[in-house]
């Protein structure tokens, strides 16, 4: 497969470059301290993992200022510099919604975006990073300061001690030869200096972690000599709701440690272990791509709120969301927007969908109930092309799922067809409603009632 490299411009005048591959849901990587995108889709270290990855996604791997074909020389090394480049190519790529990925130092530039575009970002991956404070360990300080020696003074011919860093002391002699080759090429040395030399400030972002709202994976290799995993166990606890994976190997991956480290991203973002009908088309186009799309409702609203009055109706409304949102952020769902009574979100997988919504009634049946303010819920389903246009979601899909959610009663969710055909085999039960008018629709849909109760 051929990559296409991609020039844009960022805020601040800076030109960046991007590689993309692929045509699945879109993936942005962001890379780590040094990176080359049009040489190491080539390199089989660190190619490997690309063209695994481009079978599942439309992958799109910046080079930072400084590093590859982007603009070099430039001092500002920043990780607030970084993010406007991850900027400059989402705006370029014209992207709406799409996964994040952010490895070594490319993790907590990953993170600080997140914290800024969090409506534009629907998961959050980190590979290799963590957190990192001004307690750091003497020896490590140390350490740091003679790799930043060693490139002003050596670039790139110290291989033993570089490579040992990064790839581990058992790398064989041609993997090291091929790693100093490639540092080289991808930056010069005052400013691989110079980022390197940047890590404490660039990875301290204890204060941005417990802000991001979004599904977040944190992968971390268990015998990482260049960030040990218990900084990346640290990056999972403050994320609220982050999840942790522990793999073999070093902070280069392996190939078997890239396979692992590729399924899980596979599982994460699209809820599959191989490629998926749902994974959505090349973002350019006027639509997202397939997606599925969730209405929730609060069961007689109008009349709860006559009845209970503004301020009470209001606790119900907090309380929907509440559960709403710890549910979309558990299954990997984003919300688009809240209706007033409901909230309308989209997942990039059907049964993920599903999962959320049955999610949601148990949590909405698990509360103790109260006689003067019962929540009720009613969900409807369905899949389909939206249109992606100024962070939400247009549509045939969009209309029918609304209408889907309007046909469902207290406590029920409600799916069309395309959405059960899309699950069919992972283990959810269906009531066949028959075909009904909806509202707007010349043609009856089928619909059918999805059981969630044990």
């Amino acid at each position: 497969m051929e990559q296409q490299i991609r020039f844009c411009t960022t805020s601040d005048g800076v030109r960046i470059a991007y590689a993309v591959t692929g045509s699945g849901y879109p993936l942005v990587w962001i890379p780590g301290w040094l990176s080359h995108a049009e040489i190491d889709w080539d390199i089989p270290i660190l190619g490997e993992r690309y063209h695994e990855l481009t079978k599942d996604f439309m992958l799109l791997r910046i080079d930072k200022r400084g590093t590859g074909l982007s603009t070099r020389r430039l001092g500002d090394y920043s990780r607030e510099a970084w993010v406007r480049d991850v900027e400059a190519v989402v705006e370029h790529a014209k992207l709406k919604r799409f996964a994040l990925a952010g490895y070594s130092e490319g993790g907590p530039i990953g993170v600080e975006y997140t914290v800024r575009h969090q409506r534009k970002v629907s998961h959050l991956i980190t590979m290799g990073t963590g957190v990192l404070t001004g307690e750091i360990a003497p020896e490590r300080q140390e350490l740091l300061a003679a790799l930043v020696t060693i490139c002003r003074a050596n670039w790139g011919s110290a291989v033993k001690i570089m490579s040992d860093f990064f790839l581990g002391e058992d790398a064989p002699p041609e993997a090291q030869q091929q790693f100093a080759s490639y540092q080289r090429q991808a930056a010069d040395a005052e400013d691989a200096a110079i980022m390197l030399n940047n890590t404490l400030i660039v990875y301290d972002i204890a204060h941005l972690a417990p802000k991001v709202r979004v599904p977040t994976l944190v992968i971390h290799a268990r015998d990482d000599h260049a960030v040990p995993i218990e900084y990346g166990e640290r990056l999972a606890a403050l994320i609220p709701g982050a999840a942790f994976k522990s793999v073999e190997g070093q902070h280069v991956p392996s190939r078997k440690q890239g396979a692992q480290i590729e399924a899980a991203i596979r599982e994460f973002v699209l809820g599959t272990s191989r490629p998926s009908a749902e994974a959505a088309e090349h973002p350019a186009a006027p639509t997202s791509g397939p997606l599925t799309i969730l209405f929730t409702d609060i069961t007689s609203s109008t009349p709860l709120t006559q009845r209970l009055g503004d301020a009470k109706a209001q606790e119900l409304v907090r309380a929907h969301n509440a559960i709403v949102r710890e549910a979309l952020k558990t299954h990997g769902g984003s919300e688009i927007k809240h209706t007033g009574d409901g909230i309308m979100a989209s997942f990039p997988s059907a049964s993920r969908a599903l999962e959320c919504a049955v999610a949601i009634q148990r949590a909405v049946a698990a509360r103790a109930p109260d006689p003067d303010a019962l929540l009720g819920v009613h969900i409807g389903v369905n899949a389909g092309e939206p249109v992606a246009e100024e962070e939400d979601l247009f549509g045939t899909a969009v209309q029918l799922a609304r209408r889907v959610c309007d046909q469902a009663d207290g406590g029920e969710i409600l799916a069309s067809d395309v959405v059960r055909q899309l699950v069919a085999g992972k283990g959810f039960l269906f009531a066949d409603r028959g075909d009904v008018a909806l509202r707007g629709f010349e043609d009856p849909v089928r619909l059918y009632e999805v059981r969630w109760r044990d």
